[in-house]
C-alpha cells in the first residue's frame, strides 16, 4: 500500500519554498510558468537581486549566464537589451546537459551591441579578442536558440570553442562579421541564421562576412539553411580554416557591395569563399545557391584541397559562377547562368552532369527570389520556392 506524504502546514511550505528559492536562485519555476527547474528568467524589467524565476527575473543577460549550471535554460523576455559590455559564455555545459540561451516561448530578443567598446572600432585598428562578439563564446555544449544579435563588434565570436548549436539566430548590422568562429572549432552546428547587413569600417569593408569559420581547424561544422546576405565582404568565408566543413541549403547574395559609403573600399563581394592562402581543406557544399554578388558566386580562393560541390547554383555574377582553379575539386550537378565565366575549373578540377558539361541555352521557371528570401517557415527552414529552378526540367541546380 502506497502511504501518502506528509501534508505541510500552509505557512511552513511556503517557507521552505522561499529557502529554495534563496539558495538555488533561478531553480524555482513559478506558479503556472509550466518552466523545469533549473530554468533562469530575464526580463527588461527584472532586477539582479531577484531569484531568476518568471514572476522574479534577472535583469542582465550576463548575470543569468553566471548563475546557468550545465542543464540549465536561460529564457530571456521580449525586448531589447543594450549592455555596456559582451556577454561572455566562458563556462561549458555537458553533452548531455548544455547549457541554453533563448527567447522565452518565440518572443523576440533583440542584444543591441551599440554601447559596448569598438563599434566601430576605429579605422586600421585590432579588436581584443576577449572584446570581439556582441556574445563571445569560449564555452561547449551551449545552444543559441532565436535571438538578435545587432551592432556589435562581430555579432557573435565563438574562440576555441566547440560542439556548440546556433540554432535560428538573426545576426544583422555589426561592425564586423555576423557569426564567426576561430581557433580550435569543432562540432558546431549553425542552424537556419540569418546574417545581412554586416560592414567592418575599421577596415574598409574588407573583413566583414555573413558567416565566417576562419583561422582554425576541428572537424564536425556543419552550417545548414543560412541566409547570408548585403554584407560587406563575403556571404560565407572559410579564409585558412583547415578541417572540413559542411555547408548544405544555403544562400549568399548581394554581397561585396559599398551600402554604407565607406572609403577606399576593400569588399571582396563573393557569395562563397571556400579558404584561401594555400591552406588545403576538403569542404563540401550541397544544395546551395548564390546570386548578385559584387564578384563571383563559388570559389576555391586558392585553397588547393578537394572540394565537393553538388547541385549547387551561380547566377548573374560580373566574374565566375564557379571558380575552382587552383585546387582539386569535384563538381557534380551544378547549374551556372549568366555569369561573366559560368565555370573555371583549371587542370586539376574535375565536373560531370552540370550545365556547362551538357551545354545548350539555359533559363530558370522564376527570378524572383521575393519567396525564398521572406518570412522563414514555423520550423525555422527555408521556404519553398522555384527560384533559379532549370526552366527545361533538367536534373541540376538547386531546390528549394
Amino acid at each position: 500500500m502506497r502511504l501518502k506524504p506528509p501534508t505541510l502546514p500552509a505557512g511552513l511550505s511556503a517557507l521552505m519554498a522561499g529557502l529554495l528559492v534563496l539558495s538555488f536562485p533561478g531553480t524555482a519555476p513559478a506558479a503556472g510558468s509550466h518552466g523545469r527547474a533549473s530554468d533562469v528568467y530575464v526580463a527588461t524589467n527584472g532586477s539582479d537581486s531577484n531569484p531568476g524565476t518568471l514572476t522574479a527575473p534577472l535583469r542582465t543577460i550576463q548575470r543569468a549566464v553566471d548563475l546557468a549550471k550545465p542543464g540549465s535554460t536561460i529564457q530571456i523576455r521580449g525586448g531589447t537589451y543594450a549592455p555596456s559590455t559582451n556577454i561572455r559564455l566562458l563556462k561549458s555545459g555537458t553533452a548531455s546537459r548544455p547549457i541554453t540561451l533563448r527567447g522565452h516561448n518565440g518572443e523576440r530578443v533583440v542584444i543591441d551591441g551599440e554601447n559596448m567598446p569598438y563599434t566601430p572600432g576605429a579605422v586600421g585598428s585590432t579588436i581584443p579578442r576577449p572584446e570581439r562578439g556582441a556574445i563571445h563564446v569560449e564555452g561547449e555544449y551551449w545552444r543559441l536558440i532565436g535571438l538578435e544579435i545587432i551592432h556589435g563588434p562581430y555579432g557573435i565570436f565563438g574562440l576555441d570553442s566547440g560542439n556548440n548549436v546556433y540554432d535560428r539566430l538573426v545576426t544583422r548590422d555589426n561592425y564586423e562579421s555576423g557569426l564567426h568562429l576561430a581557433g580550435a572549432s569543432s562540432n558546431n552546428q549553425i542552424l537556419n541564421l540569418d546574417s545581412h547587413g554586416n560592414r567592418d569600417p575599421r577596415k574598409n569593408g574588407e573583413s566583414a562576412d555573413g558567416l565566417a569559420i576562419k583561422e582554425g581547424s576541428g572537424s564536425g561544422n556543419v552550417v545548414r539553411g543560412a541566409r547570408l546576405w548585403n554584407n560587406s565582404d563575403d556571404g560565407l568565408d572559410w579564409w585558412m580554416f583547415e578541417s572540413p566543413i559542411l555547408t548544405e541549403n544555403t544562400l549568399a547574395w548581394g554581397n561585396g557591395f559599398n551600402r554604407w559609403s565607406l572609403p577606399d573600399y576593400q569588399g571582396d563581394g563573393n557569395g562563397f569563399k571556400m579558404g584561401g592562402n594555400g591552406v588545403a581543406a576538403h569542404h563540401t557544399v550541397r544544395n546551395s545557391m548564390a546570386w548578385d554578388n559584387a564578384v563571383g558566386g563559388f570559389i576555391d580562393n586558392n585553397n588547393p584541397g578537394r572540394m565537393k560541390l553538388d547541385r549547387c547554383t551561380a547566377w548573374d555574377h560580373p566574374k565566375a559562377g564557379f571558380d575552382f582553379s587552383r585546387s582539386s575539386s569535384t563538381l557534380t550537378r551544378n547549374l551556372a547562368v549568366a555569369n561573366g565565366t559560368n565555370a573555371s575549373l583549371g587542370s586539376n578540377s574535375t565536373g560531370s552532369g552540370n550545365s556547362w558539361n551538357t551545354g545548350g541555352n539555359w533559363f530558370f521557371v522564376s527570378t524572383d527570389a521575393g519567396t525564398i528570401t521572406g518570412p522563414r517557415k514555423a520550423d525555422g527552414s527555408i521556404p519553398s520556392s522555384t527560384f533559379l529552378r532549370p526552366g527545361n526540367g533538367a536534373d541540376v541546380g538547386a531546390r528549394f
